[in-house]
């Protein structure tokens, strides 16, 4: 079991909670490793450089969310087992509550004829954008045979026939690497 040396002072609980939450609800989109190294090791000095990366490594071995698994290696190596618990539930208290607003204010802007429009407006530009991925797919597979007659089959299989996605690009998949082989291999 990971034990606080014991020539370090006892971090708080309280300052444990704080970072956590700061962390988990003002960083999104990755890096959290990268904040809670910045304030557990460099501003803060609760860690040195080689007990945060042995926990990085870790947690990034085991199954779960790599930054909750962080959080929980860091809160017990300061704590033990509550550390552990006050650095996870921080963590993840900030975005569930963050998250759950966002439904609330949504639930009630969503009737707003201006929100509606606006939500038209951007569902037009996705569909948009789809529509120019796929045209400039279509032009680089109309290069080829066997990619124009796999790209026109999957369009009409889930497009107009409705047929799930998932079992037509199995069937599809395998057929369309074998044909390209051969190909590749009567053009050698």
């Amino acid at each position: 079991m990971c034990t606080m040396p014991l020539d370090r002072p006892s971090v708080p609980l309280v300052s444990i909670i704080l970072i956590f939450f700061r962390i988990g609800l003002f960083s999104f989109g990755g890096g959290l490793s990268g904040w809670i190294y910045r304030d557990v090791v460099t501003l803060r000095g609760w860690m040195t450089d080689a007990d945060f990366l042995s926990g990085l490594a870790l947690s990034q071995i085991l199954p779960g969310a790599n930054v909750t698994n962080l959080a929980v290696y860091i809160g017990q190596r300061l704590r033990g087992p509550a550390g552990a618990i006050c650095a996870v539930t921080a963590l993840v208290a900030g975005p569930f509550f963050a998250v759950i607003g966002l439904l609330v204010a949504y639930d009630r802007l969503s009737t707003m004829p201006w929100i509606q429009d606006g939500m038209s407006g951007a569902a037009a530009a996705a569909i948009g954008l789809l529509l120019v991925v796929a045209i400039k797919g279509a032009r680089s597979a109309s290069s080829s045979l066997v990619p124009f007659i796999t790209l026109a089959v999957t369009f009409t299989a889930v497009g107009i026939m409705q047929w799930p996605l998932v079992p037509v690009v199995l069937v599809l998949a395998p057929l369309s690497v074998l044909l390209a082989w051969r190909k590749a291999a009567s053009n050698a």
